[in-house]
């Protein structure tokens, strides 16, 4: 146990739903429990606090508490939109903190927090708590000791009926817990692709199911389908390796939870492979309480006396791919590849007055001209050309290839796919409505350029709207809405005016509605109204073939 000391009651607690009230009772029982931050709750729920966890105060202000010299630790259990502003605050008062999971809904956020974090030298540890299920622990076990042999396929399956969400999607509240194991399992590699398709039925733009694929190196993959409208409960992980298979239940009683599989397979005198079926051999694990232990670890860490299993860079890796599922969503399942952090080598190349920030990601030969800013969490990929004052900022997104011309700002919440190309001084946004005396940095709307989209000089496009593939915005044109592949696009507002080519010429219609590119000689057609396609290559392959990917 944490302590057999008397309490300490330095831990405040913010936030108490109905996972708030767990966190309290296991944070009491362990003595640390002090304050809690109920916000705008009921007295009758006031009330029943005081009950469960006898001799807590029980505050309504967020504020008071982080000037309390008495509180050295902080549990956030809020909304999780609120999670990197209250992480943030902690942090800043000198406070441990303890954050639910997600540890916030955006990485650049997630990298701000550790990198707070290691400069206040205080923890940051995230509630992923399969990670101290005993069963979990077990399995992890099982596994580096090579009992399952060369891991081959991870099946998650996290399913209910309810709880209906609606700030965030059945991807964001129950995916970490398993994305969280997964890495575990792996040696905390972050995947090569990850692919992901949902529908959102109950409320718009939010993903009551989805289903996301993983692919790691050596050709491990991963497979996580969460739901919040399915008939009956499932929480249900498989890991099947050369030589085992295991499968821990947790809906199942706690002896049965734990299952494995020993040499499943055969091979027969040609070789072929043959299923070896057997009864499932149940694993002891001691039964003790995720959340109890979790809590507890929580306390020791902060005590110095261990490092977090979840710690602030686990919780980046979770949401590195929480992201990269985000973003494949949104695109219809379209594989999305991990980015990979430059170290000090710096494959790419930056002018002596450019400024790169700590924490950003940067492609192997980019190049980064006069005066120009990276920001802490942005991420520009292989091959991008940035003229002078350029500016990128945190959460931006730039794909393979991507050419910025002198001053434009990539702003927060923007996504430029491969072979985007901005012309000088366009302009971009994020805010709709921005008012100096209002901090609008909780509602910037995501701006997305599909691959091969030219933005002329001048230009503005309008935040929330999409840029078709291979779309043209001609110079000057201002964007209200969304633009479909290969269209060109003049004057304000910006009207269509035809097809370009993906050459950047003007496509005519023959009599038969055949449009030749007088360039390249490739040949497209207008499938169904607003609709063109290439006859002779796919709208994501690169244009040059032998370019390097």
């Amino acid at each position: 146990m944490f302590s057999s000391g008397p309490p300490t009651r330095d831990l405040a607690l913010i936030g108490a739903g109905p996972w708030g009230r767990n966190l309290a009772r296991c944070f009491h029982g362990l003595g640390a429990l002090g304050f809690v931050v109920t916000g705008a709750a009921e007295q009758a729920e006031r009330e029943q606090l005081r009950r469960l966890c006898p001799g807590v105060d029980v505050e309504s202000s967020v504020a008071d508490v982080l000037q309390d010299p008495r509180v050295t630790m902080l549990a956030i259990a809020a909304p999780s939109s609120l999670h990197f502003e209250l992480a943030e605050a902690a942090l800043k008062a000198k406070k441990h903190v303890f954050v639910e999971k997600p540890l916030c809904l955006r990485l650049d956020h997630a990298q701000a927090l550790v990198k707070l974090a290691e400069e206040q030298g205080k923890t940051l540890m995230v509630g992923h708590l399969l990670q101290y299920h005993p069963c979990v622990a077990k399995l992890r076990q099982l596994v580096r000791a090579g009992t399952l042999g060369k891991l081959l396929t991870i099946t998650s399956n996290r399913l209910n009926l309810g709880a209906f969400r609606t700030e965030s999607s059945a991807l964001w509240s129950f995916a970490p817990h398993d994305v969280s194991v997964i890495l575990s399992l792996l040696d905390d590699r972050l995947p090569e692709t990850v692919r992901c398709m949902g529908g959102a039925y109950l409320n718009p733009e939010v993903a009551d199911s989805t289903v996301t694929l993983l692919r790691f190196a050596g050709d491990v993959l991963a497979h996580v389908h969460v739901s919040w409208l399915n008939p009956f409960k499932e929480q249900r992980l498989t890991v099947v390796g050369t030589e085992g298979m295991a499968v821990f239940d947790d809906a199942k009683p706690w002896p049965e939870k734990l299952q494995l599989y020993r040499k499943y397979l055969s091979y027969g005198a040609g070789r072929e492979p043959l299923p070896h079926k057997q009864a499932a051999e149940a694993v002891p694990v001691p039964e003790r309480e995720p959340l109890a232990i979790e809590c507890e670890h929580f306390l020791l860490a902060c005590r110095g006396d261990l490092q977090p299993l979840t710690d602030g860079a686990e919780g980046v890796r979770v949401l590195s791919v929480l992201d990269m599922a985000e973003r494949s969503l949104k695109r219809d399942g379209e594989a999305v590849r991990a980015w990979h952090e430059r170290g000090p080598s710096q494959e790419y190349f930056a002018h002596p007055t450019a400024t790169i920030d700590d924490g950003a990601v940067i492609g192997q030969g980019t190049k980064i001209w006069h005066y120009s800013h990276v920001m802490s969490g942005a991420r520009i990929g292989e091959r991008c050309s940035l003229g002078q004052n350029v500016n990128v900022a945190g959460g931006a997104v730039l794909g393979r290839g991507v050419k910025v011309q002198n001053n434009v700002s990539v702003y927060s919440g923007v996504e430029l796919e491969d072979d985007v190309f901005l012309g000088p001084s366009c302009v971009l946004s994020n805010v709709k409505n921005p008012r100096a005396a209002l901090d609008r940095r909780g509602a910037y709307q995501k701006t997305l350029l599909r691959r091969g989209a030219t933005v002329g000089a001048n230009a503005t496009i309008v935040c929330g709207v999409t840029l078709g593939r291979h779309c043209f915005i001609a110079a000057g044109a201002v964007v209200t809405k969304d633009v479909a592949d290969y269209a060109l696009m003049v004057g304000n507002p910006a009207r269509q005016q035809g097809y370009m080519s993906r050459h950047g010429q003007r496509l005519t219609a023959s009599a038969d509605g055949l449009m030749v590119c007088p360039e390249a000689g490739l040949r497209y057609r207008e499938i169904e109204p607003g609709v063109v396609r290439c006859l002779d290559l796919d709208e994501d392959a690169p244009l040059n073939p032998y370019a390097i990917q």
